[in-house]
């Protein structure tokens, strides 16, 4: 196999197409060309729901990221055998799946992984190809990609009630390589490309389920680390920090704002790590005096009271806050990672302990008698390290889906567009 890209330019003479611009020896043609057969599924499967059954494929089980459809929330019918319907839309392995209503043009392909048979809805399209003529899982490829997204997405800004039938289906048009052997060998790249993300993304969340076992053993006191048998306490948390909110200036006023004061809201909170260190907006003196903010040291521990309920970071900076945020200043027995994975495990117990009213917000009392387990320093610190260990590991993980999901967009740009061949083109 041959991999040619010389200097981002085609390998071959380009055409210029509907579509964008293509070797010259690749086709640009509607779907219709491969003898399909194409229909939609039924509209009257809501009478054989069932806890048990065939697979029902809905909407909600494509993605525009990935062609395979996710079958982790699956819905399931219970179809008579001879029943008409039933017959006419059943899945074979390798049809190409299309939504036609609403958000037009998310692709799906079925594997040997859904379980037949399968059955879709009347929002999708089945498109089932001539394999003797087109690799069909290339087409699902090819039309989950750029170019024919951004036709799928001209349809969808039509209008709210934009639709596709089963004519507009068989025009979609896609642009082919001359072979259906290097059509197969760009699938498989891309399919390759899409088991290493998806292996990633199940690792990923194995690692964060871990983390959370870790956190509610640990943090309770149902697992100790080695060397650790002292007494755990349950007690306040008033009884163990500083709490105090702040305040928000006039926003109206500009000499309060874009001073040396790194002023801390709820959306700061939201979009930092365990530190924060930077802050969209800052205050001046005298907007930190109008609104009666203090300077909090690094090391407080701020806590969202409103909207965003429960997140929290750890100042990395000496900061001021709006009042949507508690600050709390730990005590010497307290150390502010423990109380940052306290508060982090305990998102749940804070959203049930809102005020009642509209906004369903917390307060400083409510935050003051929130219990948590307090064992002696040494191991408060050595529990963070734990935690913070598995944080890095997570991380890092993520960061590698990250550039997995970038690359597999860069391979399908190119491979899709022919920049990149896979077989030595045809004369």
């Amino acid at each position: 196999m041959e991999v040619r890209e010389p200097d981002g330019h085609y390998p071959t003479p380009v055409q210029r197409t509907e579509l964008g611009e293509f070797p010259a020896d690749w086709q640009v043609v509607p779907l219709g060309e491969f003898e399909p057969f194409i229909t939609s599924g039924s509209r009257g499967w809501a009478a054989y729901y069932a806890d048990m059954g065939s697979p029902f494929l809905r909407i909600t089980n494509l993605s525009r990221s990935c062609i395979y459809p996710s079958l982790r929330d699956l819905r399931y019918v219970a179809v008579p055998p001879d029943n008409s319907e039933g017959v006419r839309t059943a899945l074979r392995t390798a049809d190409v799946l299309i939504s036609i209503t609403a958000d037009i043009g998310i692709v799906g392909f079925v594997t040997e992984e859904v379980e037949l048979p399968a059955y879709i809805n009347q929002h999708i399209a089945l498109v089932r190809l001539n394999g003797r003529l087109v690799s069909s899982r290339y087409i699902a490829y090819f039309l989950a990609g750029a170019a024919a997204q951004r036709r799928f997405k001209s349809m969808t800004d039509a209008g709210a009630k934009a639709g596709m039938n089963l004519t507009g289906v068989r025009d979609v048009l896609a642009a082919l390589p001359p072979s259906t052997d290097e059509q197969t060998a760009i699938a498989d790249a891309l399919t390759d490309a899409d088991a290493l993300i998806d292996s990633l993304e199940q690792l990923l969340t194995k690692k964060r389920q871990i983390k959370q076992g870790a956190m509610q053993e640990l943090l309770t006191g149902k697992r100790r680390l080695p060397g650790f048998t002292g007494l755990v306490q349950k007690i306040d948390l008033g009884s163990v920090c500083k709490m105090q909110s702040g305040g928000t200036p006039a926003v109206s006023q500009s000499a309060y704002f874009d001073g040396p004061h790194p002023w801390v809201s709820i959306s700061d909170i939201t979009n930092a790590d365990k530190y924060l260190s930077t802050t969209e907006r800052s205050l001046s003196n005298a907007g930190l005096n109008a609104c009666a903010a203090q300077i909090l040291p690094a090391g407080t521990v701020l806590y969202a009271m409103y909207a965003s309920v429960g997140e929290c970071c750890i100042a990395a900076v000496a900061v001021c806050t709006s009042q949507a945020i508690l600050a709390m200043q730990p005590a010497r027995n307290l150390d502010p990672e423990y109380l940052y994975y306290s508060l982090t495990s305990s998102k749940a117990k804070a959203k049930s302990a809102v005020q009642q009213g509209t906004q369903g917000n917390l307060n400083k009392g409510i935050v003051q008698v929130m219990e948590i387990r307090l064992p002696e320093v040494a191991e408060q610190r050595a529990i963070a390290r734990t935690l913070a260990d598995m944080d890095a590991e997570i991380a890092a993980l993520e960061s590698r889906l990250t550039k997995a999901r970038a690359l597999k967009q860069a391979m399908a740009q190119a491979l899709l567009t022919g920049r990149i061949r896979l077989l030595e083109p045809t004369e």
